[in-house]
């Protein structure tokens, strides 16, 4: 049979299951809002100022913006939207989605709560994965020294290798455990260094199955050939890759930067030549599923369709462990609990910290909500449709 014949991301009854009317009707207005470029750049300024200037405004973005886009302000608040989601079979990816101040102390701080979030997911199959940005652990300058193949000093050089170790510090803890990490992709100037540690990590522990996972953002027009060559030394070297693949979240930033700086834009031209290059991609990990594990962490419905009609073509069940479909906390529920409805690997990304450390997370989901097109329109639509059901039903 079909997967898509049995899977639709249209059926809203199964993708609000988990809402309330009262709650259906706040994230109704929460998403009316968004749909208003003007208005999410208004608010999300005054929000900044005010935090900045250290006015009470937490009681405002707690119960609204907060709530539906994280778990909480720590692993014990965050509980809740766990126990909630394994309730409908999805699993939780735990992310510390706070700032550092860029310092050795915020590295770690970093560290141990991410060690945090490993030790919380020890032996718990509602959270299948920890994840970490290695920006949270290094100097960003650093990364990007170290890119550019520039001499460090002493000081500098130690300070990298301290990064590396709580790299490692994470993983290997990881692997001690069996809990499976993502490595969040960051910008192109300081990628290769985050691919390089990468590298090195899975070659330690992805002897017997894919532990570390890189991230691939398909809008950069060379990760595919990135993801082949990778592929390429994973076998050369014996280890498994892991492959969580996403289009990406730093373009507009991107491309201003290339402009600026006079060199080629590594972004795809067009949404189409990202969609093209992201299913292609998706394509060769299935041609390659004995040696790749794979997360399809998208919100595109027509690549979770995809997906889908690949698993049935080689006759792969939707239990399988080689493949996770992932969507962040507070959006696409239509896809997540759909998915985990028939059967499929899924997890949700579920941010959390203190609101007020949390506030550069959730300023660039409402953006990306607003940027993307048609995501909040049709998050919105979705909405409105479960609403009209549930009143011509009642």
């Amino acid at each position: 049979m079909n997967p898509t014949s049995t899977v639709s991301f249209d059926n809203t009854a199964v993708a609000f299951s988990s809402k309330s009317d009262a709650e259906l009707l706040k994230m109704y207005w929460m998403f009316k809002s968004m749909n208003s470029n003007a208005f999410v750049k208004l608010g999300g300024g005054l929000l900044n100022t005010a935090i900045k200037l250290h006015l009470p405004v937490k009681f405002l973005i707690k119960p609204t913006i907060f709530n539906h886009f994280c778990g909480g302000e720590t692993i014990q608040e965050s509980e809740k939207a766990i126990q909630e989601l394994a309730r409908y079979n999805i699993g939780t990816i735990l992310d510390y989605s706070v700032e550092g101040e860029g310092d050795e102390k915020s590295f770690d701080t970093t560290r141990d709560e991410i060690l945090r979030t490993v030790e919380k997911a020890r032996g718990n199959k509602h959270i299948p994965f920890s994840v970490f940005k290695v920006t949270g652990l290094v100097d960003i300058n650093l990364l990007e020294k170290v890119q550019q193949q520039q001499e460090l000093s002493a000081d500098e050089q130690g300070a990298f290798e301290r990064g590396r170790d709580r790299v490692n510090a994470i993983c290997k803890r990881c692997h001690e455990t069996g809990v499976r990490v993502f490595i969040d992709a960051e910008e192109s100037w300081i990628q290769d260094t985050i691919d390089n540690l990468t590298y090195d990590m899975m070659a330690l522990y992805n002897k017997d199955s894919a532990i570390v996972y890189n991230t691939y953002q398909l809008y950069r027009h060379d990760r595919l050939d990135v993801l082949k060559r990778d592929y390429e030394q994973a076998l050369r070297q014996g280890y498994y890759l892991g492959a969580k693949l996403v289009r990406g979240a730093y373009m507009e930033k991107e491309r201003e930067r290339a402009k600026e700086q006079n060199y080629p834009s590594p972004i795809n031209p067009t949404k189409e030549a990202s969609d093209a290059l992201f299913d292609y991609a998706l394509r060769f990990c299935m041609q390659h599923l004995d040696r790749i594990a794979i997360c399809n962490g998208t919100h595109n419905e027509k690549s979770c369709y995809l997906l889908l009609d690949l698993m049935a073509a080689q006759n792969i069940q939707p239990t399988d462990e080689r493949i996770y479909f992932a969507q962040l906390f507070g959006m696409s529920d239509n896809l997540s609990f759909n998915l985990a409805k028939a059967g499929y690997n899924v997890a949700k990304y579920v941010p959390y910290g203190p609101v007020e450390a949390v506030m550069p997370y959730l300023l660039r989901r409402a953006n990306e909500n607003t940027a993307i097109a048609g995501q909040s329109s049709r998050e919105f639509s979705l909405i409105r449709h479960e609403m009209n059901r549930r009143k011509a039903k009642a």
